[in-house]
């Protein structure tokens, strides 16, 4: 007798967060944050397959079995049955670049065709958005992730309780740096680091509100970076040597990362700047999100 074997792939795109305010609640639908960010092309693509033959759900990431937490949560919320999963990154992991929301996102949207779970989208970004919440990977890729593009976060939590909004922005080049990995859970596990990060948030955001525009942002996320504390000394010899070379930088949040964008007559100075601390890689903002392939 032939075995059943379904399997499904889906896509969800890198984000990086420049500002954010923490907004808690015992309810993890409505946990998460406000604040700012940019939805790059690069990201995870998840291919999820059922088959009669597995006895425990692996996880895989660019080839090597991982936890993943968040993801394994995603699988625990939707379904009893072993599922393999694997995913795949073009993007650096725990830097900032939104990765473990990017992985649970894409593995909801593959196992929910996968297994003919009949979800609809809000359904499925309201699992992985709880799943991050819950392990405390993240407060508010998930959302940004289902959109694309620059999105502001204008109230906090899945989509029923969350709102969104944008700044238009054609397509833009954004050069990356990542230095290192920085563990989300422990920074937001810090009070000081709370306080700081919310009372910076709230600062940045009502700025960038009244002047909602890419530079602001930028600008606002510099700030954010350098007033929180959050930025190492590594972060900010970085930025200032971009910001010497003629281009604008921030931090990635939460990441031991810099992101930066330039105009066309400066982008060979910024990415040879760039490649004395390390390996520039590069994306553009556009409007992809999260769905299935």
């Amino acid at each position: 007798m032939q075995e059943r074997r379904w399997s499904a792939s889906a896509f969800a795109p890198a984000h990086i967060t420049g500002f954010f305010c923490i907004h808690d609640h015992e309810d993890p639908r409505k946990k998460g944050s406000i604040g700012c960010g940019i939805v790059l092309d690069g990201g995870v693509v998840t291919t999820v397959t059922y088959s009669e033959e597995l006895e425990d759900t692996p996880i895989i990431l660019n080839g090597e079995h991982v936890g993943g937490h968040t993801t394994r949560t995603v699988v625990n919320m939707l379904t009893n049955s072993p599922l393999l999963v694997e995913s795949v990154a073009n993007i650096p992991i725990g830097c900032g670049f939104g990765a473990s929301g990017a992985g649970a996102l894409s593995t909801a949207y593959a196992l929910n065709d996968a297994l003919s779970l009949n979800l609809t989208s809000a359904k499925i970004i309201e699992t992985a958005h709880v799943a991050e919440v819950v392990n405390r990977s993240g407060l508010g890729d998930v959302i940004a992730q289902s959109y694309g593009g620059v999105v502001i976060r204008t109230a906090p939590g899945a989509p029923k309780y969350g709102s969104v909004d944008w700044i238009p922005v054609a397509g833009k080049e954004v050069i990356c740096l990542a230095l290192g990995e920085l563990d989300t859970s422990s920074v937001l596990s810090d009070p000081d680091f709370v306080w700081r990060i919310t009372s910076m948030g709230r600062g940045a955001m009502k700025k960038l509100m009244a002047s909602p525009t890419f530079e602001t942002f930028m600008q606002c996320s510099r700030d954010f970076a350098f007033g929180t504390g959050l930025a190492s000394n590594a972060i900010i010899d970085v930025i200032e040597a971009v910001e010497s070379a003629g281009g604008m930088a921030s931090q990635a949040m939460l990441g031991e990362s810099v992101f930066a964008t330039v105009c066309p007559e400066r982008r060979d100075a910024v990415i040879e700047t760039l490649s004395e601390f390390g390996q520039p890689l590069a994306y553009y903002i556009n409007n992809c999100r999260a769905g299935l392939l």
